[in-house]
Order: C-alpha cells, then structure tokens, then sequence
C-alpha cells in the first residue's frame, strides 16, 4: 500500500469515525442513544487505529482483561473490533495492527490473547489458534428433562450482581479460559446486552448454588447461562426451566463441550451441535510458563523450541525446569548441544497445549509437536487435562 502508514492509539476525535467504521464493516446501524452508550464506554487505552496520510483507515480494540486458566488469572488481552474501510483492505494494515498489539500486549503484562476469528486460517498465520468451542442444545418442549424436585428453591428477581459473580467465578475456575468479570463487564456486556430474566437456587441449607440467566420470547426459551456448583443446583434449575413448558416450543442452550446433559434425558435425540468458538496466542512465553502450574511430583527438564515469526521474543529454544510444587522456571537456552529431553513447535501448537484445548499425545500423532520420547512423555505427565470454554463473547 502506497502512502504513509502509521500505528497508534486513536484520539477522542477519531472515536467517532471509528463507531461508523465498525457499524460499515459489521453491518449493525447504531441509534444515537446506542452511539453515545458505546462514545462512554470506550477506554482511550485500548483503542488502536492504523492511518493511512493521517487517515483513519482500519481500527482494533485491545481489551484489558482477565482469563481464568488451571485455576489461575492471568492478564489477557482481547483483540475485538478488527476492521477496515474497503478502499484500504488487502494492504497489510490489519497485520500491522496484529503485530503492534503483540508488542503492546507483552509490555502491558499480558502473556495471552483472545479472539473471535472471522475466519480461523487468517488468524492462525499471525499465531492465534483454535482454543474453545461450545455445545449448542436445541430441545424440543417435549424433550426437555423432568428431574424430581430437590430440597431446595429456585428464586427469581432483580439480579444480584455480586451474588452472580461468586457463583460464576467458583464455576469459571473449573475450565480454561472463561472470563474474570468485573462489575462493569456484568451490567454493560452481560444483563444490557443479554435481556431477560435471573433466577438462583437456593440449597436447603440456604446458600445459593447456582443461577440460571435466560429469555422467552417468541415461544423460545433461550438461555444466556447457566451456572451450577453442586449436582443439586443443576437438576433444580433444569426443572424450572421445564416448567416453562407451556411457553415454549423449544429452549435454546450453550454449554462447555464436556456436558452430558443428553445421557440424562429420557429422550436424548436432541439436536445438538459442536461450534468452534475463540482462539488463543500465547503472547509471552517465558512470563506465562512460569506461571502456569504444572502437575506436581515430580522434577523435570526438557528443552522447548518455539518458532514465532511475528514475536521475535518468543521464537528460539527454551530449558523449562519444572521443580516437585509443578513451578517453572525457563531461561534462553545457548546454541551448544544439550542432552536434556526436547519437544518442538510453533506457537500455535504450544497454545492449543497448554491451554488444554488439545492434548501432547494428539499433537504428536497429527505432526505438530516434535520431539524425544522422553520429552514428548513429560510434556503429557506435566499438562493438567481441564476442558476449554468461554460463556462470553467480545
């Protein structure tokens, strides 16, 4: 692309094109209470934009946020909002977008990024892989489960922002990737955008063990969320559910990849459907292995080759030494021949790894982890298994 071409943080003058850039590129019209609603809540920091002779041409939002993986938070930046005006697409902006916001990411702490791909192989060459996917429910009013009362209660009413959020946050703790919310998060992205109704369940001994956050409209129960903590906060909250019966025809449900709500049913032919979601990219490898938590027991050794050809940082050989508590430490390794067990891979493997979106031993059998069997074999002891999944969207 001819022309100057410069990276930088947009100005409050700017915000505005930037609104109509995204409202040109992703097809949705904004009303002018919608506009200023999205002007207030816009944070200066994170708003990116690529100029072409001074002008607006493609903008990026690089989120600061928090993830949840093997049960620690870690800083993460989220990449929404990637768009350019059609006179200067297929000119390298996005990429130069791309590459900036790793930089700025690392330098703001965050060793990991998501997003939600327009197209999965074009997010891949810049080092962002397949990291979540959902299970998507479509269940006929007459195949929706009857469980027996529990010894609970099930209570509607105005949502209680942090009774939700400690229900969520003890439920996002179980899976890799799920968000941390904040108060902000909850109002403007979660009860704004997601309208309808909040119930929670109450055990019989008084505490609150779930909650369910869903809508009727148009004979169709579509639930936003549902959150469980014990066995009998799931069954109380699916039989409330189901008696919405006579509302319905059919209730729409999300859920993380490892639910087995069909064994349960009484007729477990309900449409059901597996969605590639997010992805991932480990944005610093050294500051996010070791954090990471490893399983403990044992020592480990094992040399780890990188190649990322959009962070240079990342992009070489690695000693990872993992002591007997699963902490690791990881320092550069020299060029000289060392006989410590190796694996191999590019950045996107190693995301989908660690993770545990994808097990060592399927990414060896398809070709993209290398190494020593010994290595090899450490890298399948060390990885926690916990199953991906991601309730919200950005």
């Amino acid at each position: 692309m001819s022309g100057n071409i410069n990276i930088r943080r947009m100005g409050r003058e700017d915000w505005n094109e930037s609104l109509d850039l995204s409202s040109f590129a992703f097809q949705y019209p904004l009303t002018p209470e919608e506009r200023e609603e999205r002007l207030a809540q816009m944070v200066p920091e994170e708003q990116w934009g690529a100029y072409v002779e001074d002008k607006l041409a493609a903008r990026m939002t690089v989120l600061n946020l928090e993830t949840w993986i093997q049960g620690k938070v870690y800083a993460m930046g989220g990449i929404a909002g990637v768009a350019t005006w059609p006179e200067y697409r297929r000119g390298g902006l996005v990429s130069k977008l791309l590459c900036n916001a790793l930089s700025v990411m690392r330098e703001q702490g965050q060793t990991v990024s998501f997003l939600h791909p327009f197209q999965f192989a074009f997010y891949r060459r810049y080092g962002w892989e397949t990291y979540a996917e959902y299970k998507q429910y479509e269940i006929a009013v007459g195949q929706l489960p009857r469980f027996e009362p529990q010894g609970g209660r099930v209570v509607r009413g105005e949502p209680d922002i942090a009774l939700l959020d400690s229900l969520y946050e003890t439920y996002a703790q179980c899976y890799n990737g799920m968000l941390k919310r904040t108060e902000s998060w909850w109002k403007n992205r979660i009860l704004e955008r997601k309208k309808g109704t909040t119930a929670v369940y109450y055990g019989a001994d008084g505490e609150a063990a779930g909650y369910v956050h869903y809508q009727v409209k148009d004979r169709v129960c579509t639930v936003h969320e549902l959150v469980h903590l014990k066995r009998e906060a799931r069954l109380a909250l699916w039989r409330f559910l189901a008696d919405h019966d006579s509302m319905i025809d059919k209730l729409v449900i999300r859920v993380p990849n490892d639910d087995r709500l069909p064994f349960l049913l009484d007729d477990p032919r309900i449409k059901q459907e597996t969605i590639p979601y997010f992805m991932a990219r480990i944005v610093d490898v050294k500051s996010f292995i070791e954090k990471y938590p490893f399983v403990s027991g044992a020592e480990a050794a094992f040399l780890l080759e990188i190649q990322d050809e959009h962070a240079d940082w990342n992009n070489g050989v690695f000693t990872v030494t993992v002591d007997e508590s699963g902490t690791a430490r990881v320092a550069a390794e020299p060029l000289q021949v060392s006989d410590l067990p190796s694996v191999s891979c590019s950045i996107q493997t190693l995301t989908a790894l660690l993770t545990g979106y994808q097990r060592p031993s399927f990414l060896q059998d398809i070709g993209r982890l290398q190494g020593t069997l010994q290595g090899l074999g450490m890298l399948e002891r060390l990885v926690p298994a916990r199953t991906t999944y991601l309730a919200d969207f950005f």
